[in-house]
């Protein structure tokens, strides 16, 4: 079964109130079994627009990624994050396993 990956874009406006989104997400994080492989590094935009913190968070499948999503300890740290304090863009991907990848249509 592959891994699936929050893939997250984040402009924060409230730096102090951002760290207790932060602080929060780590419960639901930790419950799911997630781990960063990408958390604000350097970036530099080829295409498209841009963010000023990227992020990619791993889970052991796709079912999990969702699920700690809608977990109650995650819907209590994003009440830090909500409000002005970010904004965000967050997609949940399946990762490949390697296999010939579906054809769309």
């Amino acid at each position: 079964m592959p891994k699936a990956y929050w893939v997250a874009r984040v402009d924060i406006h409230d730096s102090d109130a951002y760290k207790n989104y932060v602080l929060g997400n780590a419960k639901a994080f930790e419950k799911y079994g997630a781990r960063f492989l990408v958390r604000a590094g350097r970036s530099e935009l080829m295409e498209g627009t841009a963010r000023s913190r990227n992020v990619v968070v791993e889970f052991p499948d796709f079912d999990t990624a969702v699920a700690c999503y809608n977990s109650h300890e995650y819907r209590e740290a994003l009440q830090h994050r909500l409000g002005g304090v970010a904004e965000a863009d967050l997609v949940v991907v399946e990762g490949w396993d390697g296999g010939t990848p579906p054809l769309p249509g």
